[in-house]
């Protein structure tokens, strides 16, 4: 079998790998990647994020960390936000040209990190995604669910993904910087991810997938229920993010135009003589265009909120206590160190 590294153009890489109450894990996951890449013909670092675990995962990633070397680094958050924020604080630390993104389980396995990475810029794409083809995971607490989720995200994102719920993904940096992260978003990065780039430099690969051995699985069936909100936000920011007043004031005039038709029926029956003072359909035409005009100013006060928040800058999702950031020339693994 070829080596998918060998003819790799010049770039840096970024592993960036959140882990939350990982303790037995940690090490390994380190030892997997380590092992994984000690040949890697092209600078790399690795960013694992502590997403304020309260077992020993801090401790032990340190220790292992100070074994290996210095382009392991840690990322340690005062609390926890939650993965998609301790995703976002390992991609803001990330130095590399090239960024790979994966669970901390040993799940992923990082022996397919060159192969995403040889096709992502031997193709001249943008991201590329893991496929589990055949997952290691029960089918009641992880596949069903992750059934549901995919086909709920293909539908309302219109990308043809197989598998959007597999964290192993290589992107390329300039690109994925574009785009922040928040909430329970890193579920739809790839969605998030086609409003800067086109749709067309994407694509997926198979990789491998590994059961759980040790620790305790963070995921669940109540996931799918998170997901139909999140995708209902998504699905809101992708085609009104940048102009809500137009979803807004579309239903506003909607509200408007049904209370403003009630009412002049209303009055002209008034002027006719007939009492229309007791007739539940003023309250309904009262209500329809007081709700009408409510929708109208809310589209006015996002449009507003929507520019004030385009207009800043540095507004992160998270809060770091320890980041071992080295100077940009140090702290790279290379094959002949």
């Amino acid at each position: 079998m070829s080596n998918p590294s060998a003819t790799l153009p010049h770039h840096t890489l970024s592993v960036v790998v959140p882990m939350y109450n990982e303790q037995e894990n940690a090490p390994l996951q380190i030892n997997a990647v380590q092992e994984a890449l000690q040949n890697y013909p092209m600078p790399w670092e690795m960013i694992l994020v502590d997403d304020g675990s309260s077992d020993g995962t801090v401790a032990a990633l340190c220790k292992r960390a100070k074994e290996i070397g210095p382009h392991i680094r840690i990322v340690e958050l005062r609390r926890n936000f939650k993965q998609t924020a301790a995703m976002q604080a390992g991609i803001d630390a990330a130095r590399g040209d090239v960024i790979v993104t994966m669970d901390g389980d040993l799940q992923n396995d990082p022996r397919d990190i060159p192969k995403l990475v040889a096709r992502l810029l031997n193709e001249d794409l943008d991201m590329v995604a893991g496929w589990r083809q055949k997952r290691q995971d029960g089918f009641i607490l992880r596949k069903f669910p992750s059934m549901i989720a995919n086909n709920l995200i293909r539908k309302v994102s219109g990308l043809d993904f197989k598998d959007l719920g597999c964290s192993l993904k290589a992107f390329r940096g300039d690109v994925l910087r574009k785009v922040r992260l928040y909430g329970e978003m890193h579920r739809f990065i790839p969605a998030w991810l086609a409003t800067v780039t086109s749709p067309r430099r994407m694509a997926e690969e198979p990789v491998r997938h590994h059961a759980r051995v040790l620790g305790e699985s963070k995921y669940g069936i109540s996931r799918t229920f998170r997901v139909i909100v999140d995708l209902l936000a998504m699905y809101f920011f992708l085609r009104f993010g940048t102009r809500p007043g137009h979803f807004f004031g579309g239903i506003g005039l909607v509200f408007s135009a049904m209370g403003s038709l009630i009412l002049s029926y209303l009055g002209i029956l008034k002027l006719f003589g007939e009492q229309v003072g007791g007739r539940p359909l003023l309250w309904l035409g009262f209500f329809a265009l007081l709700a009408g005009v409510q929708m109208l100013t809310t589209g006015v006060l996002a449009e507003i909120l929507m520019r004030s928040y385009f207009d800043q800058s540095g507004a992160r999702s998270y809060h770091v206590m320890r980041n071992d950031t080295p100077e940009p020339a140090d702290g790279w693994h290379t094959a002949h160190a």
